[in-house]
């Protein structure tokens, strides 16, 4: 049976171009004139309408954590994939201090790009820089800068149904004087090989013969400006590279080394949660490392920092070598695309809480270069209410409120993190307090007493952190939406939609909790040093 379908699917194709009639007497004479049913599925009209429709494109620009994250958790075979990027290789970018100190080697932090996406399929990668997106003709316009001559075809265009923009951000030096001259960067892998060579010579420097102690305590000063994460890892790989290995091949000199971190905000690693805030400057405090809060820095010579303080007025400050690392700063393609669609006034792209661009069809951004703007809860109060008021008495009862509880929390997860500031388990239990005189199940709510109960609840909305950790998850994320795209538009998955009808395709992102000390849960991801030392610190005093 198998033979004779085999025999008359090929038959049809060899006599493709004979009518319907000739092809059935071919068939009939090979079978020996036996009783044959057939239907001629392979007519022209038949073939065109079965072809399979083509695949939705998707850019994606950039290979840093988050565009890598994302292509490695992609289903290529959904689409036609193609990546652009002037950078062929992905680092691990947590371990550039580690390079910094020799801990780790610069080639066991990165891995080709065309390694990685060789296990994924089809998918095609561009060693260019993409210098303009043009969100009408969906189009990004790349430029390849390989040192190659290319006679003028170095430019070229890529269309796209979907575009994955997680280019990252560069340095921000805030146009301070002689930063670009003479500080360090720490976003590449490059950076941390210039800082590592600085710091040997610094020691070579200081151990000559023919210098005073005070010239030796200018070169051995190192400077870090900045308390945001790059700058505390890089501040505590150093101490702890001189302590256990410097100090021993330089004793001449070990005690004249310092290592200074200055950050213009009162507390270092703000954008973290207070405890792990607590816990950096006391590590500090007890490894010598001085921290200078309140200082912001106005000028870098060859030899000296001036930063200036509210309270003292200007100061400056000798030093051996610096390293910048006050934030991220936007690329100048992300700066004109802003342009383009109305968003010339912010640092980075905003997203919504599904990481695609406000008014800019099948567009998305990840990373570095994009800040997700998470809707407050007080802009649809009232629509929540009417939501969730089944019975239109104008008033709420715990069970209607426990109706649509679990859609607030994933639609507003500043409600859960209020919550938690709070140790309230429910919503219910925050509204009790304000009816403590009324029995849990006779609760009732009007609109006003509702927005009373809630009205705290968006402090709790923050940007999150520019780190590898949430550009990874975002990756991630993205990646699963796009996975089952066209499953979640018959049947969605996401909460119910507050100001429209039916839900929502995909849940809207939520960096996940990923620490708890002492039953607490801390909601961001720590950097790695912390990390590695909170844990250590918990698990000895038996808290974790």
């Amino acid at each position: 049976m198998r033979f004779s379908a085999f025999f008359f699917d090929g038959a049809c194709r060899a006599f493709h171009h004979r009518p319907t009639f000739s092809k059935l007497v071919v068939i009939l004479a090979a079978s020996g004139g036996g009783l044959v049913a057939y239907a001629d599925s392979k007519s022209d009209h038949a073939i065109a309408s079965s072809q399979v429709a083509p695949k939705k494109k998707v850019v994606v620009l950039g290979t840093g954590w988050a565009g890598t994250t994302f292509l490695k958790n992609l289903d290529s075979s959904l689409y036609d994939v193609q990546v652009v990027s002037p950078r062929n290789y992905f680092a691990f970018t947590p371990l550039l201090p580690s390079i910094t100190c020799g801990t780790v080697e610069p080639c066991s932090i990165v891995e080709p790009i065309r390694k990685i996406i060789k296990k994924k399929g089809e998918i095609k990668f561009w060693e260019a820089e993409c210098f303009k997106i043009d969100p009408t003709s969906k189009e990004v316009h790349c430029r390849a800068d390989i040192g190659t001559n290319l006679d003028g075809n170095d430019e070229f265009l890529l269309n796209y149904d979907y575009l994955v923009i997680a280019i990252g951000a560069r340095v921000n030096t805030f146009n301070t004087p002689g930063v670009v001259e003479h500080c360090h960067f720490l976003k590449e892998v490059e950076d941390a090989q210039k800082i590592r060579r600085s710091v040997m010579d610094c020691f070579e420097r200081a151990s000559l013969p023919n210098l005073d102690e005070e010239e030796r305590k200018r070169i051995l000063h190192f400077v870090i400006v900045g308390g945001g994460p790059t700058g505390v890892e890089f501040a505590a790989e150093l101490h702890d590279f001189v302590t256990e290995d410097l100090s021993k091949l330089y004793p001449m000199v070990r005690d004249l080394v310092k290592i200074s971190v200055i950050q213009s905000g009162e507390h270092i690693l703000t954008m973290f949660d207070k405890r792990v805030t607590e816990f950096a400057e006391e590590k500090f405090q007890r490894d010598g490392i001085e921290v200078k809060t309140g200082f912001k820095v106005v000028e870098v010579s060859d030899k000296n920092i001036t930063m200036a303080n509210k309270s003292t007025g200007k100061m400056s400050v000798p030093y051996g070598m610096a390293v910048w690392s006050t934030g991220i700063g936007t690329r100048p393609v992300i700066m004109d695309f802003m342009k383009q669609i109305g968003q010339a006034n912010r640092r980075a792209l905003a997203t919504n809480e599904w990481l695609r661009i406000h008014e800019c069809d099948g567009v998305y951004a990840l990373g570095d270069c994009a800040t997700i703007s998470q809707r407050k809860i007080m802009e649809d109060i009232s629509a929540i209410f009417k939501v969730a008021d089944k019975d239109n008495s104008g008033t709420l009862t715990v069970k209607e409120i426990q109706g649509i509880l679990d859609d607030i929390c994933i639609r507003y997860p500043q409600v859960e993190l209020y919550l938690k500031s709070k140790q309230i388990s429910d919503i219910v239990d925050l509204i009790k307090d304000s009816k403590r005189d009324v029995e849990k199940e006779s609760i009732e709510l009007d609109i006003e007493e509702f927005k009373r109960a809630l009205a705290n609840v968006d402090s709790q909305v923050k940007n999150l952190p520019a780190t590898a950790q949430v550009a990874a998850q975002q990756g991630n994320y993205l990646a699963k939406c796009f996975n089952k795209m066209k499953d979640c538009e018959e049947h969605p998955e996401g909460p119910l939609r507050i100001t429209e009808s039916g839900r929502h395709r995909f849940r809207p992102f939520s960096l996940l909790i990923c620490f708890v000390i002492q039953g607490i849960s801390i909601l961001v991801n720590l950097p790695h040093w912390v990390e590695n030392r909170l844990l250590h610190n918990c698990l000895e005093i038996g808290s974790l």
